[in-house]
């Protein structure tokens, strides 16, 4: 198959991260794939902080008065086809094909969809789901059709389009039937393009087949979630109608009582506007430790300091994630593997640990030296007469994300 180059696209209010990814579109991962150019560009909408790196090349950082996401998407495409890329690239007409990480794509898009009007109409409709991203990524969908032209195809990689086979017992809120059907209120889940990709990758390292594997995938970062993964399907996941619901994570709640909202309203004299902000901004890590979002200044404050709340607010972290998988092997009946991935489950072996500290019974623990020797990279990390074996598998969800987008372009199957 020829091998072409994707440009990928991940678009925020006043953002843009971008990578140039040459594929042939196999669906082995780790085959022949090549990143020719990563970056991103903050603060849109005046002087804009400009971060490009090509190849394995140490990051660049400049400066631009940048007005809009149209202005950004021709920053990246002058700087590929510039001399300081060092790429060799001619002309923007060699990127074959742009894929979009578009954030909900509700219960219409299923799969990755090639970028039509009737989509960008599609993924219009949903933004009273995601008022947050959807707007974000049709800048960025946009942006790409101003400066490529009509010609160069342009696919949609939905977040939620994985969990779109979680069933309806796993999906649905107790709440009156009627509000779902009327406004879709329901767990739709998100990191579903992480979690795919984590499953697909650890099938090809482990020799089994989709039908022959049951995992519960652990993506996490600053956001968070698990998923339960039987036979290369989602079954279940931890976030629901937004990305609010499930694991503590850097600046979210989680998890919550709802009726919290109606009292911290009474009591505060907070708008629901106002709790919502506190409840994806203030909480989580930060809330709880008063400190920091960041896992990595958390373990520092309390190894180098001793800090309770730091402790606390790590200890909750673990504790909720512990909570989901023992759930999670009730909803599945067992599993072969828990997958550790994103940026604190890859390069974390301290909060690895921590998980599963107490799961012994369950047959699930960690090898102290195999978790030590682990940070960032790709293997297993369980004890030997362990029945649940652990794996760290870096995501890389960009890499989907172009692979599908070649995909759906030249109209080949799209594995699950």
């Amino acid at each position: 198959m020829a091998r072409v180059k994707i440009l990928v696209l991940n678009a925020g209010s006043s953002s843009l991260k971008f990578q140039l990814i040459e594929t042939d579109g196999d669906a082995i991962a780790g085959s022949t794939d090549r990143r020719l150019a990563r970056g991103q560009i903050d603060r849109i909408g005046g002087a804009a902080i400009v971060t490009t790196t090509a190849g394995d090349a140490p990051p660049s950082k400049t400066t631009a008065i940048i007005r809009d996401h149209t202005a950004a998407v021709e920053q990246v495409l002058a700087w590929l086809v510039s001399e300081a890329s060092g790429l060799a690239l001619s002309r923007i007409g060699e990127i074959d094909a742009v894929g979009h990480r578009v954030v909900h794509g509700g219960e219409r898009f299923g799969h990755s969809t090639r970028i039509d009007e009737e989509v960008r109409k599609g993924i219009e409709d949903l933004i009273e789901l995601a008022p947050l991203h959807n707007p974000n990524n049709l800048r960025g969908i946009a942006a790409a059709r101003a400066v490529l032209g009509p010609a160069v195809p342009q696919v949609a990689v939905f977040d939620t389009a994985f969990h779109q086979t979680i069933p309806e017992s796993a999906f649905l809120y107790a709440l009156p039937y009627q509000l779902y059907r009327r406004h879709g209120v329901r767990r739709y889940g998100f990191h579903g393009t992480s979690h795919r990709y984590v499953a697909y990758r650890y099938r090809q390292l482990t020799g089994r087949s989709r039908e022959d594997t049951r995992i519960i995938t652990l993506h996490l970062g600053n956001g968070a979630s698990a998923c339960a993964i039987s036979a290369g399907r989602s079954v279940d996941t931890s976030m629901g109608f937004t990305p609010l619901e499930g694991l503590v994570m850097g600046t979210r709640s989680g998890d919550l009582d709802p009726a919290i909202v109606e009292f911290l309203a009474s009591k505060e004299g907070l708008t629901l506007g106002e709790i919502d902000s506190m409840l994806n901004k203030q909480s989580g890590l930060l809330g709880l430790s008063g400190l920091t979002g960041d896992m990595r200044d958390l373990l520092s404050e309390e190894a180098e300091h001793g800090d309770r709340r730091a402790r606390l607010a790590i200890d909750v972290f673990c504790y909720r994630i512990r909570k989901y998988i023992g759930a999670y092997l009730a909803a599945m009946n067992g599993a072969d593997a828990v997958v550790f991935t994103g940026g604190i489950g890859e390069n974390s072996p301290t909060i690895r640990a921590r998980i599963c500290n107490g799961m012994e019974w369950l047959g699930l623990s960690v090898d102290p030296l195999r978790n030590a020797g682990l940070p960032g990279n790709e293997g297993q990390i369980h004890a030997e007469d362990g029945r649940v074996a652990v794996w760290v598998i870096p995501t890389d969800e960009e890499l989907l994300i172009a692979r599908d987008t070649w995909r759906v372009v030249t109209g080949a199957e799209i594995p699950s």
